[in-house]
């Protein structure tokens, strides 16, 4: 098949594509009724950020899905979008655009690939099954002639694959490693069974820190699906106002986000909730993968000691050991992280920088960042809480 055969077009709304084309590339397995394998590059998913106004006119985020096709059929898409911040995207380039404007260039707007708010692992480049290759391919090369057409500084793909990275990397892109702490089901049976591979310090410190956060004084429940009401929802955005003001300065959802989620989203969702006195006083909500759970978002209107360790990592780890999922992805950064179970795990991204000067500049510190990252999480295993013979096994 050749290039001239394949057809890329620039999308400005996800509607104009349609759920059906769009997931047949995104999660094609949910065709045969199977849980979408990564819950955010669904159609229904980037909609609801679109649809409350968290992606488009004001934020920073313009869609501009872009599309392969072949005959009039579409074989792969890509979450686009034109920056014009670097906010919400957790694989920082905000020292590049520093650097750039310095040198008396201008580095916004550029173009990104990626899923808005959210650092998980995923693919990027969405292809139907068949066409990895030439949707790949198809996709990397429309992205770059877009950023070039429109003088440009850059293309970004960000949290895509280890394969995408070095496929893309290929095609002349440039590649990023990082790290975030990801908990691994070792066939667990239990939580207890969990805290049997960790060494004895570690185990009586998360013992110590449960007794704690159970008793701040009132029930923590994990709801799902139809067991999720909008009074939940009410909760939980009081929480996430609070957490998103300390954290960004302002919330990076809309509330109506929440609302669309209820109604498209909630068979996606593990939300943990605590109630203290009759009200809900901490939360924490999780997307439910085929194989993982992704933490998200946490916020409280009360502190009590060690809740926010209990409702994001401990009772995630109970989620993932009861429904068998293999990984607890909890967010970016934390490395407080270690000492509950999250192991560091490699991270990607792929660049396109449109100055061949600032590109070759960029590569040097890649591939010295590359080997930082690298120890960085030699290192940080060795101190993980493990016994050491079950860290040997991990790796």
């Amino acid at each position: 098949m050749s290039a001239q055969e394949i057809e890329i077009t620039v999308v400005p709304h996800l509607a104009e594509i349609g759920q059906e084309q769009w997931d047949a590339c995104a999660c094609p397995e949910a065709a045969e009724g199977a849980r979408p394998v990564d819950p955010f590059t669904t159609y229904r998913f980037l909609s609801a950020l679109e649809e409350s106004g968290s992606v488009g006119p004001g934020t920073g985020w313009q869609p501009q899905y872009l599309t392969a096709a072949v005959g009039g059929q579409i074989i792969a898409v890509a979450p686009l979008y034109a920056k014009s911040h670097s906010q919400g995207e957790y694989i920082f380039d905000h020292n590049w655009a520093h650097a750039y404007e310095r040198a008396g260039g201008r580095y916004y707007p550029k173009l990104q690939i990626a899923v808005p708010h959210t650092p998980a692992t995923g693919r990027r480049f969405l292809t139907r099954p068949g066409f990895e290759d030439t949707g790949m391919a198809a996709l990397v090369q429309g992205a770059v002639q877009l950023t070039e057409n429109n003088h440009l500084s850059s293309l970004h793909a960000t949290f895509c694959t280890k394969d995408e990275a070095l496929r893309a990397q290929g095609m002349g892109l440039m590649v990023r490693k990082n790290q975030q702490f990801h908990w691994r089901n070792d066939g667990y049976c239990d939580f207890d069974d969990f805290l049997a591979s960790l060494n004895s310090r570690k185990r009586k410190n998360i013992r110590k820190e449960r007794k704690q956060a159970q008793a701040f004084g009132g029930t923590i429940e994990t709801f799902t699906g139809d067991q999720i009401e909008p009074e939940h929802w009410d909760a939980f955005w009081q929480f996430y106002q609070d957490t998103g003001a300390r954290k960004w300065g302002s919330p990076y959802l809309t509330r109506a986000f929440f609302d669309i989620a209820h109604e498209t989203l909630r068979d996606d969702i593990a939300l943990v909730l605590a109630r203290r006195d009759g009200r809900w006083v901490a939360g924490a909500l999780n997307f439910i993968g085929a194989d993982a759970l992704y933490g998200r978002y946490w916020g409280c209107a009360e502190h009590h000691p060690c809740l926010h360790f209990e409702l994001c990592y401990y009772q995630a780890i109970d989620f993932a050991i009861a429904n068998r999922l293999a990984t607890v992805e909890a967010g970016a950064q934390g490395e407080h992280k270690l000492a509950r179970g999250y192991l560091p795990t490699p991270t990607w991204s792929v660049h396109w920088l449109r100055d061949e000067g600032f590109a070759n500049a960029v590569g040097e510190y890649l591939e010295a960042e590359r080997d930082a990252v690298d120890r960085e999480i030699e290192i940080l295993t060795d101190y993980g809480p493990f016994k050491q013979v079950q860290i040997e096994e991990q790796e």
